[in-house]
């Protein structure tokens, strides 16, 4: 029963930080994409997509830690890691296809993969400028 319990707590601490990180990078998503596009995007599918990108980056990112024994800080190493560097260029290649495919402009196209890539390379700016002023 206590590992039913600690499995369902993981699950959703795992959704919660997701849709909280998702909420921050829709919204610097949605700025760069108004700006790429020239137009107006519909915010509640950036916000999708980036919570899609954030669920499957997240777990991705566990499972490396997982499989390299770095669980618990300091995860100084676990950056240093050349799995972790291919895994989140893969999970840059996934924010980029995510972006692309679930996001419409207002006038119902989809938006250029380009502004995807531009959309994914400024919230992975952010997120490491972040991650190495805290390590």
């Amino acid at each position: 029963m206590t590992t039913l319990l600690t499995v369902i707590s993981s699950l959703v601490w795992w959704v919660l930080y997701s849709s909280i990180f998702a909420l921050f990078f829709a919204l610097v998503a949605w700025v760069v994409l108004r700006w790429a596009e020239r137009g107006n995007v519909v915010f509640n599918r950036v916000y999708l997509a980036c919570l899609l990108w954030n669920l499957i980056g997240m777990a991705l990112v566990a499972a490396v830690a997982a499989f390299e024994g770095r669980l618990h800080p300091p995860y100084a190493t676990l950056l240093r890691s050349g799995l972790l560097r291919w895994t989140l260029v893969l999970d840059m290649l996934i924010g980029v296809v995510l972006l692309w495919r679930l996001i419409p402009r207002v006038d119902a196209h989809r938006i250029r993969p380009t502004s995807a890539c531009a959309a994914v390379a400024v919230i992975m700016a952010i997120s490491f400028g972040v991650i190495t002023s805290l390590v």
